[in-house]
């Protein structure tokens, strides 16, 4: 390809790095790949966090990892796509944030780098190294990007929102505290 420039490699190894990382998770949860879970170990770990129904999050959690990941890495649909992977990861943000920041403490600072490196990749596009390029951009267009961050957004704050009433205290009347 002619014109390519050094964003555009930059992109792709990002692209590479942050796929290969998100197929790598998301076959942890799917299939139990490099020590993960598997569906029924993650969607266990989902309930006692309050993501419920467990199993079905841990599913669409586990396949937009994995097909996110292989779609970043190619530079296909990324728009959508990084909204997807963002969204993901946003929810684990939110679910980590009462440990703190830092990973060692099993805080939110890994999910949020990853988040953060989806979403700026959607932002600024694959690249001419990328299959958004070869197919002329026709699944990265700016009206799909929008509609995918609207729902991707939404997706996010309505799971976190669920979260949050699953994890609320439940109030007794005439018990004390209530």
């Amino acid at each position: 390809m002619s014109g390519v420039t050094r964003s555009d490699v930059a992109r792709l190894v990002l692209r590479l790095g942050i796929g290969g990382v998100m197929v790598a998770h998301g076959s942890q949860k799917l299939f139990g790949w490099f020590g993960g879970g598997g569906l029924e170990g993650t969607a266990a770990f989902f309930e006692s966090t309050g993501i419920k129904p467990g199993k079905p999050s841990a599913l669409l959690a586990g396949v937009t990892e994995t097909g996110g990941g292989v779609l970043l890495a190619l530079g296909l649909a990324t728009p959508s796509t990084a909204a997807a992977v963002a969204s993901t990861m946003a929810v684990a943000v939110g679910t980590n944030a009462q440990r703190g920041f830092f990973a060692q403490q099993g805080g939110y600072e890994y999910p949020a780098v990853l988040g953060l490196s989806a979403a700026a990749l959607g932002i600024a596009g694959a690249g001419k190294l990328s299959l958004d390029q070869l197919t002329g951009h026709k699944l990265a267009g700016r009206t799909l990007a929008i509609i995918s961050i609207m729902g991707s957004a939404s997706s996010t704050f309505a799971v976190l929102r669920r979260r949050h009433v699953e994890l609320a205290p439940v109030v007794v009347p005439g018990q004390p505290g209530s």
